[in-house]
């Protein structure tokens, strides 16, 4: 007997239902320029123009949505880096409730004054010396929350899946999609969609050099732990896939490319001057891709989802100018 994936895109399309009129539809960029440098025609999904500035805002508002209103009435709590704090304090906030987030110590200032301005009581930990996963499990039982992963939870894979399915119904076919990888949700979610719509599309994902855990899961065929990535992709400083994603991906991904911190920032540099548009590194990282040739398959018509444009002024200029 054949068991159910954890995510169907039927999921995906009633996120999509659900988020109608909530989430943003983002724009699809196109640039002359970037089809002449890479030799393809080239759509990118601007996620940076989401709610809370990234993709998040998907599924974390398709996962509070579907709580039941005693759990509701309780709160919710997460743990991330930034972008999944935003938008579980963001969701909560609409659906009337309330949010306690874990957030690194060292998370841009930024972001943490953002997601404590959604309303969220802000708690700190060390990402290099405490488990996120174990703090927030115990805070959430202690308190009485629903705990929201950040990538590792059905109804957020679905939600983030909602970006590949308003991209292709722009697009129409394409022969690939790039997708930026951390925990795994982003991608599970695109390449649910993507395989359903197109099954002959190649979905690969996009890690930082120094966290290349989800390449090394894919080749070795279980999930691989390496130490905490220091890069300046911070959405992306995840040591392990999560279990669902990487059950999802393993059917679905087809391939994994990685990206310097350098390459990563040349990507900024040449979004902000040719596309007019701001990327944190970890939305950055799929056109740093393609840029750099990093694909095995070259392809003629490319989708890329820039998955956020969380960085602040003087952030983004250090980098750079550095």
């Amino acid at each position: 007997m054949s068991v159910a994936p954890p995510v169907s895109f039927d999921d995906v399309r009633e996120a999509a239902v659900r988020l109608d009129g909530i989430a943003r539809r983002t724009p699809v960029l196109t640039s002359r320029t970037l089809n002449a440098l890479v030799g393809a025609d080239v759509f990118i999904k601007c996620e940076n123009f989401q709610r809370v500035g990234a993709f998040k805002f998907r599924g974390a508002y398709n996962a509070v949505a579907q709580l039941p209103s005693e759990q509701l009435a309780k709160g919710v709590a997460a743990y991330s880096s930034g972008n999944h704090a935003q938008a579980i304090a963001l969701a909560a906030r609409e659906l009337g409730t309330t949010s306690v987030i874990l957030m690194p110590a060292d998370v841009p200032r930024s972001k943490m004054e953002a997601t404590a301005g959604y309303g969220a009581e802000v708690v700190t930990y060390d990402r290099y010396t405490q488990d996120r996963t174990a703090l927030g499990e115990a805070l959430a039982a202690e308190r009485g929350l629903a705990l929201i992963p950040p990538y590792d939870h059905p109804d957020v894979i679905a939600g983030q899946g909602t970006a590949a399915l308003e991209l292709l119904g722009e697009t129409g076919e394409l022969d690939t999609l790039l997708v930026p990888v951390g925990g795994g949700g982003l991608i599970a979610g695109s390449a649910v969609t993507a395989k359903a719509l197109h099954p002959g599309i190649r979905v690969v994902g996009v890690e930082p050099e120094a966290g290349d855990d989800t390449k090394r899961s894919l080749e070795g065929g279980e999930r691989v732990t390496v130490p905490v990535p220091r890069t300046i992709a911070d959405g992306q400083a995840v040591p392990t896939p999560g279990e669902i994603t990487f059950s999802i991906n393993q059917r679905l991904v087809d391939a994994v490319a990685l990206v310097s911190d350098r390459e990563i920032v040349d990507a900024m540099r040449f979004a902000f001057e040719r596309l007019k548009i701001v990327l944190e590194p970890s939305g950055a990282t799929g056109l740093a891709a393609l840029m750099n040739g990093r694909l095995d398959t070259p392809p003629r018509r490319i989708g890329i989802i820039a998955s956020g444009g969380n960085i602040n002024a003087q952030r983004f200029a250090q980098l750079i100018n550095g």
